[in-house]
C-alpha cells in the first residue's frame, strides 16, 4: 500500500495537504487547552470560598470547645459558634461544587472544541486520501495483471484528451492504434494512466 504518489506534483501537493491538517489539528487543540486555562480561572472564587470556608469552621470548632469548658454557660457558648461552624462549613462546600462545576465545563468545552473542527477536517481530508490510496492500489494490480496494460490504455483513452497531447499519433488515431493492438501506443497510454494516478512505470 502506497501513502504518497511516485510523481513530484502529485506528492507534494499530498504532502502540503498533510501539513495543513498536521497544522490546523495542533492549532485547534492549542486554542482548546487555552480556552480550558481560561475557564479555569472561574475557578478560583471557588477555591478561595471553599479555603476560607474551611479555616472558618476549624476556627470555630476549637473556638466552640474552648466555649463549652466554661462552666455553667459553656454549652450556651458552644451552640451559637457551632451554627456558625456548620455555616462556614456549607460555605467551603459551596465553593468545592463551584470548582467542580468549572472544572467539568473546562473539560467539556476543551472537548467540543477539539472534537467538532477535527472531525471536520478529518471529513475534508481522508475521504481523498483514501480514495487515492485505493486507487492507486488498484491501478498497480491491474498493471501487473495479464493484460492490465490494455486496460490502462483504454482508461487513458476516456479520461482528459489534453493528457495525450504528447503522445504521437499513429494514422487513424489512438483509439484505432488501440484496437490494433500497438503495443507503442498501449505502453505510453498506460504510462499516462499511471501518471493520472501519481504512480510511475
Amino acid at each position: 500500500m502506497r501513502l504518497y504518489a511516485q510523481t513530484p506534483a502529485r506528492r507534494s501537493r499530498q504532502l502540503v495537504a498533510d501539513l495543513i491538517v498536521v497544522a490546523v489539528i495542533a492549532a485547534v487543540v492549542k486554542f482548546a487547552l487555552v480556552v480550558h486555562d481560561a475557564i479555569l480561572v472561574l475557578a478560583e472564587p471557588g477555591k478561595k470560598a471553599q479555603s476560607a470556608g474551611g479555616s472558618l469552621a476549624d476556627g470555630l470548632d476549637d473556638a466552640g470547645d474552648a466555649a463549652s469548658k466554661v462552666p455553667l454557660v459553656g454549652d450556651s457558648l458552644k451552640k451559637p459558634l457551632q451554627s456558625a461552624a456548620d455555616a462556614a462549613t456549607d460555605l467551603s462546600d459551596a465553593g468545592r461544587s463551584l470548582e467542580d462545576m468549572v472544572h467539568h465545563l473546562a473539560t467539556l468545552t476543551a472537548l467540543a472544541l477539539i472534537v467538532l473542527p477535527v472531525a471536520f477536517v478529518l471529513v475534508l481530508w481522508l475521504p481523498p486520501r483514501l480514495r487515492w490510496i485505493r486507487r492507486s492500489a488498484t491501478t498497480r494490480r491491474l498493471l501487473d495483471a495479464p493484460g492490465g496494460a490494455d486496460l490502462l490504455a483504454l482508461r487513458a483513452l476516456t479520461g482528459p484528451q489534453r493528457d495525450l497531447a504528447a503522445i504521437s499519433v499513429p494514422a487513424g488515431g489512438l483509439a484505432d492504434a488501440w484496437r490494433r493492438g500497438d503495443q507503442r501506443v498501449i505502453a505510453e497510454l498506460s504510462r499516462v494512466s499511471l501518471r493520472r494516478a501519481g504512480l510511475r512505470p
